[in-house]
């Protein structure tokens, strides 16, 4: 049962994983007030070195992309070194973590960094409050400008060299789940009429800008990416997205980044412009190692490996519940259920 899961996969030259299963990027907003990493947050991702790759909690590349409380960043001294303990502890029980680099666009929020205003593509609001912070709701954000979007590129490479300073075996860039980079390639959120916006090709030059600067400073075989080709959340989908995914997925063909991942809640969704399924569309369109996520079991995910659907199997919410869920999973315990009570501690 599941035996591909536990077969060791061979990356690049760099990095080789134990087995096929990852740990999916969960925000638990347990950092401290400066968005530092704690020793509890060193302790609980320990416990889950057993995975293939441990992918970190998103983690903000610079003050204003808060749009959570207490998510970490990688942008200060302190933060750096609070993560210092975190990839030292996963190291010494032998597994691999790459950080999530995370800017969160229209859906960051000025109360977290005493500014006046949010910053994306264009002026499009999205509707509704910040997560568990239910007083505060969003505001219309001020459109990028090129300047700025030239010291976005600049800030993400920076917080990709502070991620391998602190000790991360790579970086993940978040490109989904409608934050800042998946605004600038979805038509609901890119009105620009610059050459950020209005083509294909203009959507998707500030996201490859940031993976060509990112993989100048820590290598391409250490940068990887998680994108959203259909839109599902903070985000209405459009008929011309698949275009600009049409686009993005032939240039990324081009780069030998580490992996890409899907950025999905559940896998069973399907989007009419994408013909159906995203993870079957991305496998259309992307001939490297792709990880797929998105409400699976390990057995439905080793059959869709087994299906060549994707190469690599990303596990949330069950990581919450067990951080022994690989060694469960290969000696066929039980698995204990999620529950939502689980978040308000790191256990």
């Amino acid at each position: 049962m599941s035996e591909n899961l536990f077969q060791s996969v061979k990356l690049n030259q760099d990095i080789t994983l134990q087995n096929r299963i990852l740990m999916a990027p969960l925000t638990r907003c347990m950092a401290d007030d400066n968005l530092v990493p704690t020793q509890a947050m060193a302790d609980y991702y320990a416990r889950r070195a057993d995975a293939g790759l441990i992918i970190s909690e998103a983690t903000i590349i610079r003050p204003d992309g808060q749009g959570y409380p207490n998510t970490p960043g990688l942008f200060s001294p302190e933060q750096i070194q609070g993560w210092q303990k975190v990839t030292q502890a996963v190291h010494k029980k032998g597994g691999k973590i790459f950080a999530q680099l995370w800017h969160t666009g229209r859906v960051a929020h000025p109360h977290f960094y005493d500014g006046d205003k949010v910053i994306a593509p264009s002026a499009e609001k999205v509707d509704g409050t910040v997560p568990r912070m239910r007083d505060l709701t969003y505001i219309t954000p001020t459109p990028a400008s090129k300047e700025e979007i030239e010291q976005l590129v600049e800030d993400y490479a920076q917080a990709a060299a502070n991620a391998i300073d602190a000790g991360f075996d790579g970086v993940e860039i978040h490109g989904a789940n409608g934050y800042l980079i998946d605004q600038f390639l979805h038509v609901d959120s890119n009105k620009r009429t610059d050459e950020f916006g209005g083509t294909p090709e203009n959507m998707a030059r500030f996201p490859l800008q940031v993976i060509d600067a990112i993989t100048h400073r820590i290598g391409a075989n250490r940068t990887a990416l998680r994108i959203s080709p259909g839109a599902y959340f903070n985000m209405a989908g459009h008929q011309d997205d698949r275009g600009v995914f049409d686009y993005l997925l032939a240039e990324l063909s081009e780069r030998q980044l580490a992996y890409l991942h899907l950025g999905l809640f559940d896998d069973t969704m399907t989007f009419d412009y994408l013909d159906g399924n995203a993870t079957d569309y991305v496998r259309k369109n992307y001939p490297h190692t792709l990880v797929g996520v998105g409400g699976y079991s390990a057995a439905t995910g080793s059959d869709a490996i087994e299906n060549n659907r994707f190469d690599l199997l990303a596990i949330g919410r069950p990581f919450i519940a067990n951080p022994d869920y690989v060694e469960k999973v290969k000696t066929q315990q039980e698995v204990t259920p999620y529950s939502d009570d689980m978040l308000t501690s790191l256990v």
